[in-house]
C-alpha cells in the first residue's frame, strides 16, 4: 500500500477539509480527492462522508484512522533511524485547553518556532481528557496540555510540567470587593462558608468538563444553606465579560484576567490553590524527535513560568 495515501487520509481526517488538507500537503485539491478515492477503492470501504460542512469520517474511517497512524509512525521512525544525524525537523501538533491555547501557548510557540525553524508547530483546541485521548490515539495531535488534577486513562502517559494560579474575581463595584481585605495566598484552602450572603450570589463558570470549574461548582453546592446561582459558559471570554459587567463572580486562571486585574477592571477576592498543567502523550505511539524536542522545551518554559515565551 502506498503510504502517501494513508498520509492524505490522516491529514484529511484531522483538517476535515479537502482544501486545508491539500494546502498542508502541498498538493492540488483534485489530487487529494483522487488519493482518497484510490484508498477507498483499495480498502473497499467508504472512509468519509462528503458534506457541505466538510469531510466527516464514517464509522469505518474512524475505526481505521488509528491503524493508519500506526503505519505512518512506523514509516517515520524508519526514516529517522536511517538518518540519525539529520537535523530535527517535521510537524508537531499541540492540543491544549482554551486558557492554555489563548494565554500561554501563542508566545511559547512563537519562541519555539524561532528556536526550531525546521519544525512546523500547529495548535488545536482540546476540551477534555476524553477528547485528548481520542485525538492522541487518532494522531490528530502529538502532545496535549490540559489543566487537570489528574488523568487516569491507561494508554496515556501524563506528567505535571507546571501549575496555573486561579483566582475568584469580581468587578470593582461588587459588595464583596469592599468587604474583602486579605486575599488568600496560593495553596491556602478557601472556606466558602466565610463568604457572606453566598446564596444571593451568581457565579459564572466554564462549562462542565473543565476540571477546576467542576471542582468549584461542587464546593459551592456542598456549602450549607441555599446554593448560589451558577451559570456555565463555553468560553473564558464570555465568563470574563459577564463578571466585568458586574453580573457576578468567577473562578478563572489568573493569566486570563491579568490585564483586567492590572487595570482595575476586575478585583481578586481569593487566590485559590494552583492547578496542575498536565502534558499527555500516547504510550504506544512513537514520539518523533521533533515532538520530543518540543516537549522538552515546553517543560522548560512551564518551569520558568512561561517567561521564555
Amino acid at each position: 500500500m502506498d503510504t502517501r495515501l494513508l498520509r492524505t487520509f490522516t491529514t484529511l481526517a484531522r483538517t476535515g477539509s479537502f482544501t486545508a488538507a491539500a494546502a498542508e500537503l502541498h498538493l492540488a485539491q483534485s489530487t487529494v480527492t483522487v488519493q482518497i478515492r484510490a484508498l477507498e477503492k483499495d480498502l473497499r470501504v467508504r472512509l468519509f462522508d462528503r458534506l457541505p460542512s466538510g469531510a466527516v469520517l464514517t464509522d469505518t474511517g474512524a475505526r481505521l484512522l488509528e491503524r493508519a497512524q500506526h503505519v505512518l509512525d512506523a514509516e517515520d521512525r524508519l526514516h529517522h533511524e536511517a538518518h540519525t544525524a539529520a537535523p530535527i525537523e517535521g510537524s508537531v501538533t499541540l492540543g491544549a485547553s482554551e486558557s492554555l491555547c489563548a494565554y500561554r501557548l501563542p508566545l511559547a510557540v512563537a519562541a519555539l518556532s524561532r528556536d526550531l525553524p525546521t519544525v512546523e508547530i500547529h495548535m488545536r483546541a482540546v476540551g477534555s481528557p476524553s477528547e485528548a485521548s481520542e485525538q492522541l490515539s487518532s494522531g490528530r495531535v502529538d502532545v496535549s496540555l490540559l489543566l487537570e488534577s489528574r488523568v487516569d486513562i491507561p494508554h496515556l502517559e501524563t506528567e505535571v510540567i507546571g501549575h496555573e494560579p486561579l483566582a475568584l474575581v469580581a468587578a470593582p463595584g461588587h459588595s464583596w470587593v469592599e468587604a474583602e481585605t486579605s486575599p488568600r495566598h496560593p495553596g491556602e484552602q478557601v472556606d466558602l462558608g466565610e463568604l457572606a450572603e453566598l446564596s444571593e450570589q451568581t457565579f459564572f463558570l466554564l462549562e462542565e468538563g473543565c476540571c477546576y470549574s467542576d471542582d468549584f461548582a461542587r464546593q459551592l453546592l456542598a456549602t450549607p444553606g441555599e446554593p448560589p446561582r451558577i451559570t456555565r459558559f463555553g468560553s473564558i471570554e464570555a465568563v470574563r465579560a459577564c463578571v466585568e459587567a458586574g453580573l457576578g463572580l468567577a473562578l478563572l486562571p489568573v493569566v486570563s484576567v491579568a490585564a483586567d486585574l492590572a487595570s482595575g477592571r476586575l478585583h481578586t477576592l481569593r487566590n485559590f490553590p494552583e492547578f496542575p498543567i498536565l502534558m499527555l502523550r500516547h504510550r504506544s505511539r512513537w514520539t518523533s524527535p521533533a515532538a520530543q524536542t518540543v516537549m522538552a522545551r515546553l517543560r522548560r518554559l512551564a518551569a520558568e513560568g512561561w517567561v521564555g515565551g
